[in-house]
């Protein structure tokens, strides 16, 4: 669809799109159900819609939180309260990322070279090495957000929201210069490359100190604890993209999706730990 990346545009340039009204249907309607209509599929669009990424992250991780929330105080007790946080995320993207997370694991298991293995990960159904991934990956998420939950309704939907920014900033680091599209079609071609690096790095500062000072309302090590999280699930994301790079070639829809999974995954484990 699209061909190679634009020069990139710089830090102001960038911003300015980030507050253009095409950036944030972009990003709403790539990476969520919510009914938002995607008026331009060029570059520029993208490039900031990809920007806009950890706030439809922060809408998704907001709902979610919300729901575990709501779940608690109605005496649904932790464990069901996890569940509805976990559900939340996966019902506004239609499963998308978790079909993406499957998808990859079943390429990267393969053992097939670049082009089997992506032909692989076109296919309808899931093999072994996709089941079993989404499997630990969903008990990995409820048993985290069970943890947090536990420990009130507020802890558990900030661990939901942070882990949803984390999951969408993911996204804009993937997309970033110098990461190329293992296809020439489909949602990855049409936003590889399209963040400058410096842009993408500094969006990923950013929202880290958000995270922390959120962390900061819980008291105690929250802000140690918020803003790790949200740097080792970037390290989660970062880890699983040169891995993709590395065996595919490049980045695929289903990568992107493989690497939100990660980070969220990531985060509330971090979030959990100690």
């Amino acid at each position: 669809m699209y061909r190679g990346a634009r020069p990139a545009a710089g830090y102001p340039a960038a911003v300015s799109e980030l507050r253009g009204l095409p950036g944030i249907r972009f990003a709403f309607g790539t990476l969520t159900v919510l009914p938002v209509e995607v008026t331009r599929w060029d570059r520029d669009a993208a490039r900031a819609g990809m920007l806009c990424a950890p706030l439809a992250g922060l809408v998704v991780g907001a709902l979610a939180g919300a729901a575990g929330a709501v779940a608690l105080l109605l005496g649904t007790g932790p464990l069901l309260a996890a569940v509805t946080a976990a559900a939340v995320p996966a019902v506004l993207t239609r499963g998308l990322h978790l079909d993406g997370l499957a998808d990859v694991a079943d390429g990267l298991g393969s053992g097939r070279p670049a082009d089997d293995a992506l032909r692989i990960m076109k296919q309808s159904d899931i093999g072994p090495f996709g089941v079993v991934t989404l499997l630990f990956t969903l008990l990995a998420q409820i048993a985290a957000l069970t943890q947090l939950y536990g420990a009130g309704w507020a802890e558990g939907a900030l661990g939901a929201l942070v882990s949803g920014v984390s999951a969408r900033l993911a996204l804009t680091l993937a997309a970033r210069s110098g990461v190329p599209a293992a296809r020439p079609e489909g949602l990855g071609a049409a936003v590889a490359e399209v963040v400058p690096v410096r842009t993408a790095w500094a969006l990923a500062v950013l929202v880290t100190l958000a995270a922390a000072g959120v962390g900061a309302l819980l008291g105690g090590y929250g802000a140690l604890r918020y803003g790790l999280a949200v740097a080792l699930a970037l390290v989660a994301a970062l880890a699983l993209l040169r891995r993709c790079v590395r065996r595919f070639g490049g980045v695929t829809g289903d990568v992107f999706g493989a690497l939100a999974e990660t980070a969220a995954t990531a985060c509330l484990l971090v979030l959990v730990v100690g």
